[in-house]
């Protein structure tokens, strides 16, 4: 996934939002559709989102995050490794997940 770039001053959630998309190979505009959005305005929603100008809801949040299949965490997370290893976990069956926590 294209590495986000976050900002120290705003929430990670715009660039999270905006890698993700890319990841998927999504435009702002299919993306808002998918969650929902009336087409006319989807897409300066999303990049609304994706620029830090509006932080998008919770529910909001969540729908965009099924939407590009992440966790909600992801969107939220501050810290590049540990976004990286929420991707990575998410992709894990339950028996793995256990394995490693047991580890930790």
């Amino acid at each position: 996934m294209k590495k986000a770039v976050i900002s120290q001053t705003s929430s990670p959630i715009g660039a999270r939002i905006y890698a993700a998309r890319l990841a998927k190979g999504l435009s702002q505009e299919k993306l808002g559709v998918l969650i929902g959005l009336e087409e006319g305005s989807a897409g300066t929603r999303i990049s609304r989102y994706e620029s830090s100008i509006h932080e998008p809801a919770v529910p909001t949040s969540k729908a965009i995050a099924k939407a590009l299949n992440v966790p909600l965490a992801y969107l939220y997370c501050e810290n590049e490794a540990l976004a990286d290893l929420i991707i990575q976990l998410a992709k894990l069956s339950a028996a793995e997940l256990q394995k490693i926590k047991k580890q930790l």
